[in-house]
C-alpha cells in the first residue's frame, strides 16, 4: 500500500548525552589550539611552522575539491519498489490498473493474507474499500500490477489466499480518484441538474442498467405499485423511487450490490429529491447567416406548454417525420420526452421569445437517441444541425458509445444533419425507416457506458 510519512515523523529525537559529548570535544579543540600556538610563538621554528600547517591546509582543501567534484554526479542509485513501475534493477517495467472485489471472512488475519498474497505477485495496493456483510466482507481494491499478470493467475492466488466471488476488471486513470472525492463531484453534479442522476448513479456503480419508469402510462393508468421511500435491495437490483415520480431500477447482473454502494445510491436519490426540479440556465445566443439571433438552452417540463403551440404551428408532415405515428398523438409524448429521467432536452428560442425548435438525447439502451423537431418556417438554416451537434457532444460527455437517429429514408434533411457530423455512420433501412448510427470517438478511453432504457408505455 501507498503509504506517506512526513519529514517530521522521521526526525531522530534529541538526547542530552550528545550536548555533553559536544562540548566537550569543543573545550579540548580549545586546549589544543592555545597550545599550537604557544608553540608557534615561542619555539625557535615557529615561522617554519607556520608555513607547514599553511601548505597542509591549502593542499588538504585542494584534494577535498577535486574528490567532491569527481564523485557529485554518481549518486548511489535509490532501490526500486515493488509494484511501482520499476524493476529490481532500477529500470522502469510496464504496470497496468485493474479493479478487483473479492470476499473474505471476517476475522482477524484474513485481510492480512490477501495482502501478503497480492505483495508476492508484486502487485501495488492503490486504494482499499472495505464493505461489511452479514456474513464476511467484501473488499474492493484498486491495484497496480505487472502488465505480464493475468485476471485468471490473479483470481487464483487470491482464491488461495480465502478470497471468494472475486471480481475482475481493468481500470484506467479516472479510477485512481479517491472515493469520497468521486462521491462527492458525482453529488455536485446532481445538485446542479435533475438530469445528472441516472449519469452519476452509472458512475458511482459501474456498468449496470438503468431503467426509468413513470408513474403512469402516457393514457393515465398506473404502472403499478411504487417502492418504499428507502428503496429495495436485491442482489444484483436495486429500486429507489423517482423523486419525479415512478421507480429507478438499477440492474447489475455480473456483481451483486453492497449495501455501501446501496446507501450511496440512495443519498443521491434523497439530495435530488430535496433539491427538487432544477435545469441549468445558461444559455447561448447565436447569430444565423441571414442575421436573425436565436437563443439555445435547455428545456424541460416548464416547456411543455410552448412545444405544444409549436406542435400547432408545424405541418402533418413535420410532426410525422419525427414522431413515426399519428400526428394528433404528438402532444402526448412531450411531458415524457421533456422530464430529466429520460434523458436531456434543448430548445431554440427567437428574439421575441418563441419556441421554434426542440432537440432530444433519449437513454435507450447501450445506444442513445437523438431526435430533432424544427418548426417549418425555420427549417434549412442550420439550426437542426447547430442541435445535433451539441447532443452528440452532450452524449460524449455522458459517456456513451453511440448515438442513433430514427427517421424516413426521404427525411433527407435529417441524413445531411448526420453526415455533417464528420463520424463513421451506419445505416439500416427497413419498410421505409431509416436508423444512422454514429459511433462517437472511443480513443478517450472512455469506459463502457451504461444502458439506459425508457419504459414502454
Amino acid at each position: 500500500m501507498t503509504d506517506v510519512t512526513s519529514a517530521k515523523s522521521v526526525r531522530r529525537p534529541h538526547h542530552w548525552r550528545r550536548d555533553l559529548v559536544e562540548l566537550a570535544a569543543m573545550f579540548t579543540a580549545v586546549v589544543v589550539a592555545d597550545a599550537v600556538a604557544k608553540l608557534v610563538v615561542h619555539g625557535p621554528d615557529g615561522p617554519v611552522l607556520l608555513v607547514v600547517a599553511a601548505v597542509t591546509l591549502v593542499a588538504t582543501a585542494a584534494f577535498h575539491t577535486w574528490w567532491a567534484r569527481r564523485h557529485s554526479h554518481a549518486p548511489p542509485p535509490e532501490p526500486a519498489v515493488p509494484g511501482a513501475g520499476a524493476d529490481g534493477d532500477g529500470t522502469p517495467r510496464e504496470t497496468v490498473l485493474w479493479r478487483m472485489r473479492t470476499t473474505v471472512e471476517d476475522a482477524p488475519g484474513s485481510l492480512a493474507a490477501l495482502c501478503s498474497a497480492l505483495a508476492a505477485l508484486d502487485v501495488d495496493i492503490l486504494t482499499l474499500q472495505t464493505h461489511p456483510l452479514a456474513h464476511g466482507t467484501v473488499d474492493e481494491f484498486l491495484l497496480r500490477a505487472p502488465a505480464g499478470l493475468d485476471a485468471q493467475r490473479l483470481t487464483r492466488e487470491v482464491a488461495a489466499a480465502g478470497g471468494t466471488s472475486t471480481w475482475t476488471e481493468r481500470a484506467d486513470a479516472h479510477d485512481l480518484v479517491d472515493t469520497p472525492t468521486r462521491v462527492l463531484g458525482l453529488a455536485t453534479r446532481t445538485a446542479l441538474d435533475a438530469a445528472e442522476l441516472p449519469l452519476a448513479l452509472r458512475q458511482l456503480l459501474g456498468r449496470c442498467t438503468i431503467r426509468s419508469r413513470p408513474a403512469q402510462t402516457l393514457g393515465g393508468r398506473s404502472t403499478g405499485p411504487l417502492p418504499p421511500v428507502e428503496g429495495v435491495l436485491e442482489e444484483t437490483v436495486m429500486r429507489l423511487r423517482d423523486p419525479g415520480g415512478g421507480t429507478i431500477t438499477v440492474e447489475r447482473p455480473y456483481l451483486p450490490f453492497t449495501p455501501t454502494e446501496f446507501a450511496r445510491a440512495r443519498a443521491l436519490v434523497e439530495l435530488d429529491a430535496r433539491l427538487g426540479p432544477r435545469v441549468p440556465r445558461s444559455q447561448d445566443v447565436l447569430t444565423l447567416p441571414e442575421g436573425n439571433e436565436i437563443t439555445v438552452r435547455r428545456a424541460d417540463q416548464d416547456d411543455v406548454a410552448q412545444a405544444v403551440a409549436m406542435h400547432e404551428r408545424c405541418s402533418d408532415r413535420t410532426l410525422s417525420l419525427r414522431y413515426h405515428g399519428p400526428v394528433g398523438d404528438a402532444d402526448r409524448y412531450l411531458n415524457h420526452l421533456l422530464g430529466p429521467r429520460h434523458g436531456r432536452t434543448l430548445a431554440v428560442q427567437t428574439a421575441s421569445g418563441r419556441l421554434v425548435a426542440l432537440g432530444h438525447l433519449l437513454w435507450d439502451g447501450d445506444e442513445t437517441e437523438v431526435a430533432l423537431l424544427v418548426e417549418d418556417d425555420w427549417q434549412r438554416r442550420g439550426i437542426g444541425s447547430e442541435l445535433l451537434r451539441r447532443l452528440v457532444a452532450m452524449a460524449g460527455e455522458a459517456g456513451c458509445d453511440s448515438v442513433y437517429a430514427v427517421t424516413q429514408s426521404s427525411n433527407t434533411g435529417m441524413v445531411a444533419a448526420m453526415r455533417g457530423l464528420g463520424l463513421p455512420l451506419d445505416y439500416q433501412i427497413e419498410e421505409g425507416t431509416l436508423v444512422v448510427t454514429a459511433r462517437l470517438d472511443a480513443a478517450q478511453g472512455r469506459r463502457p457506458a451504461a444502458r439506459f432504457e425508457q419504459a414502454e408505455h
